[in-house]
């Protein structure tokens, strides 16, 4: 892709599927291990998926995960959209980084190094250290009811970060990235993509977030989306332009980052409603796309629940956790792991099994 020049239609070109010829080996060096057909239930299709974005059979372990987790706040929080005040991401990220969060115990219990992306947040950089907040493109994203969350400008550097921290962890040897999001209004902002890009009305995606929100605060969100479309539907047609408009810097940032991820074959476990939104978005860039993701877990968001459908992808987990910030998707990647070791692992030196005879003529 140019230096100088952002496509999104490269994407299309640049992305391609997982190697089938690898998987269909997969699955052909499964029958040889002698164990029954669907005994290890979707742990089997996890390790064939695995093998096919490795491009190799046996698929080696997941020893180098990574957490990814892109941080800002949202000019739509101001409208009281969520259970935390407005312009207050930044003290999620500071309990991210002193290990005291839901993530960071999680990612510390699976010993998965955590990486924060500050996007947009609400504060003084000089408040946090410097390789966290190093790609800042703005101080909170716009309010996107009533205007762009983000210049065309500030779009494309948001959208340019991503793509350049995918390249480091591919660069780094990441064998996998679990994607978090730490944010105050950025479930609305994926309510919003979500909606417009599923042509749903504002209520049919509109969810309680990590907050647990009260039917007041709900009803308010719901507006939020409401004015929300109408401002996105217009744009739908331009990715970029639909991310400038009402998606922030946080959510543009982890849609370039998923794009490059699939451009660079490194599988990516997403985690609830926001990066689910953010695949959607990449998805309509390069239908391929969604072939190097899994769904970590089904969080009870009725806007998540829309978007893994239309890109069929089912969750490997369905705790309902909706704290964001990669929770959900840490606990599916002991799964995922578990599924490579058994495929990497297991002997398989029995004769493939025949295919199971079709059923005879009943008279």
């Amino acid at each position: 892709m140019s230096e100088d020049r952002l496509d999104l239609d490269d994407f299309g070109d640049l992305i391609e599927r997982p190697d089938g010829g690898v998987r269909r080996d997969a699955e052909e060096r499964r029958l040889r291990t002698g164990l029954a057909r669907g005994a290890l239930g979707r742990l089997d299709e996890i390790g064939e998926w695995l093998a096919a974005a490795q491009g190799r059979v046996p698929v080696a372990p997941v020893e180098r995960p990574r957490m990814v987790v892109f941080a800002g706040d949202h000019g739509l929080a101001e409208l009281g959209v969520s259970g935390r005040p407005a312009g207050s991401a930044h003290t999620l990220v500071r309990s991210a980084l002193d290990g005291s969060s839901p993530g960071a115990v999680l990612a510390r219990r699976a010993g998965v190094p955590m990486r924060i992306v500050d996007m947009s947040l609400d504060c003084d950089p000089a408040e946090l250290p410097a390789e966290v907040t190093r790609h800042r493109v703005r101080r909170s994203s716009g309010r996107a009811d009533v205007e762009d969350a983000l210049s065309a400008e500030e779009a494309e550097r948001a959208f340019r970060v991503g793509m350049a921290v995918a390249d480091e962890e591919a660069d780094a040897g990441t064998d996998l990235v679990v994607l978090g999001d730490l944010s105050v209004g950025g479930t609305t902002a994926a309510g919003i993509l979500i909606g417009a890009l599923c042509g749903t009305d504002a209520s049919v995606v509109t969810g309680r977030g990590g907050t647990g929100i009260d039917d007041l605060v709900w009803m308010r969100k719901c507006a939020a989306i409401r004015d929300g479309l109408r401002r996105a539907r217009p744009v739908l047609g331009d990715q970029l332009r639909l991310l400038a408009a009402v998606g922030g810097a946080d959510l543009t940032a982890a849609t370039g980052f998923l794009l490059q991820s699939a451009v660079r074959r490194t599988p990516v476990i997403l985690d609830g409603v926001v990066s689910a939104a953010c695949a959607m978005v990449a998805q309509r860039v390069a239908f391929r796309a969604p072939d190097w993701w899994l769904a970590g877990q089904a969080s009870g968001e009725p806007g998540q629940a829309k978007a893994l459908d239309r890109m069929a992808l089912t969750p490997l987990l369905d705790h309902g956790v909706t704290v964001g910030e990669g929770t959900g998707g840490l606990l599916a990647l002991p799964l995922v792991q578990a599924a490579a070791a058994l495929a990497a692992e297991l002997p398989a030196d029995t004769p493939a099994q025949a295919p199971d005879p079709a059923p005879a003529d009943v008279a």
